[in-house]
């Protein structure tokens, strides 16, 4: 049997046979005034774990299914040299599942009054803020028989912001707006109330557009031209109750509203209208006001990054009071919330007229597909059975989002893929509409 460095020593020293002793052994197994001396020896020169001194810096966030690297400087300030291995641990979701022990060891040796580096990369798999726990070292001595263990805390924390995977839709909602303001050659006009320009009437137009003055000074019929309003107010509520814990896919159904959120706030920003965010169950979550264009999307970011669903019912008096008192004048709330019955029948309908006489009022609910896929199923009975239930589920939310719209509500119902584009198209019609 091939005899490793330290077991070769060991039967030389004359301890316990070497069949039995493990690579990983530190334990003390002396059983003459040799091997006792020696492991007394190392024991000695092994360094202190104590006396190093941990800094840590590095990235401070980063987006959900993407890297942060963290980096650990560990001074030796003694005059021995540090051989060692570390752990670096941190919350089990810093990791993709099985890469937790390769990405936290590291194997270091540092000479004497030097310093070295390890860096710890992470990639979470949850939003929210993730705190580094304790780095544990072991330092062994020049021999490798005996080592030295201790922990050190070094705080830092990396905050885990939402995807914004819809950010590939902004560019083309960005040209339907440039469309509704004039800036492009399709010069496209929304029923707004900030005059543009006069033109020449063409078919079609809106003959309450037709300014007669302006027509009585030229040859021509001319009708005004109304630019889409700018500087408008937008509330993004999300409803963090219960019924946004429930899980469509792999993510619960408060990520597809944060994305869709995040993609709206984007494209209002950049048509000139003011954001607010609030997210709201039983108590403010999160609140967002008076940030500036370019610091909206960056403030609703990190402002979702920590939110998560609390297993609470949503208290509707109580959002319809927060959001009334957050916008105190008029403006378009976009309430990102539930379309099941029970919620909307015996919360939300009964103070909606609080929110609709006041303000514009669009509702937007995650659909889950697998739903629809039930609807469509066939072949056996089993099926057949889950066709129906399913049926019975898309009637009742047609129902819930019918009575939404007989109170003047722009419903818009999807699936996670799909919500932030048919959020953004929604937002777009409105203001061509001219009803922000």
């Amino acid at each position: 049997m091939a005899l490793t460095g330290r077991a070769a020593l060991l039967a030389a020293l004359g301890s316990i046979p070497v069949g039995i002793l493990e690579p990983g052994w530190t334990g003390i197994l002396a059983v003459n005034a040799p091997l006792a001396l020696a492991c007394a020896c190392d024991f000695a020169l092994a360094v202190p774990v104590r006396r190093l001194a941990l800094t840590r810096s590095g990235d401070t966030s980063t987006r959900l299914g993407e890297t942060a690297d963290v980096t650990l400087t560990i001074t030796n300030p003694t005059r021995r040299p540090l051989r060692a291995q570390l752990r670096d641990a941190w919350p089990p979701s810093s990791w993709q599942p099985g890469t937790e022990i390769e990405a936290s060891r590291h194997r270091l040796i540092i000479p004497p009054g030097e310093r070295r580096r390890a860096t710890t990369r992470l990639r979470p798999t949850r939003r929210g803020d993730r705190q580094a726990d304790r780095v544990t070292i072991r330092s062994y001595g020049p021999l490798g028989l005996f080592s030295r263990q201790g922990a050190h805390k070094v705080p830092w924390t990396v905050r885990v912001l939402p995807p914004f995977t819809s950010r590939k839709h902004l560019p083309s909602k960005l040209a339907r707006l440039r469309e509704l303001d004039g800036r492009t050659s399709v010069l496209t006009r929304g029923e707004g109330t900030e005059f543009d320009s006069l033109r020449e009437y063409v078919p079609g137009d809106d003959t309450r557009s037709i300014d007669w003055r302006a027509t009585a000074r030229q040859s021509i019929v001319a009708v005004r031209t109304w630019r889409p309003e700018r500087d408008r107010h937008i509330l993004l509520v999300l409803d963090t109750g219960r019924t946004s814990a429930g899980r469509v896919g792999d993510a619960p159904r408060l990520d597809a509203s944060m994305d869709a959120a995040l993609l709206l706030a984007a494209l209002a920003s950049r048509a000139g209208d003011r954001v607010a965010l609030l997210a709201y169950d039983r108590r403010v979550r999160a609140l967002v006001q008076g940030a500036s264009a370019g610091d909206v999307l960056p403030s609703l970011v990190n402002a979702m990054a920590p939110l998560e669903p609390e297993l609470v019912e949503t208290d509707a008096r109580g959002l319809t009071a927060t959001a009334l008192r957050t916008a105190p004048r008029r403006s378009l709330i976009v309430l990102l919330t539930t379309l099941d019955a029970a919620p909307v029948e015996q919360g939300l309908l009964p103070v909606l007229p609080q929110l609709t006489q006041r303000h514009t009022v669009l509702v937007a609910s995650v659909a889950d597909p697998h739903i629809a896929r039930m609807a469509e199923a066939r072949g056996n009975t089993e099926a057949v059975y889950e066709a129906a239930a399913a049926a019975q589920a898309q009637s009742e939310r047609r129902h819930t989002a019918e009575q939404l719209r007989r109170h003047g509500v722009t419903v818009v119902d999807a699936t996670p893929e799909d919500l932030a584009p048919a959020l953004a198209d929604a937002y777009l019609a409105l203001k061509a509409a001219g009803r922000l």
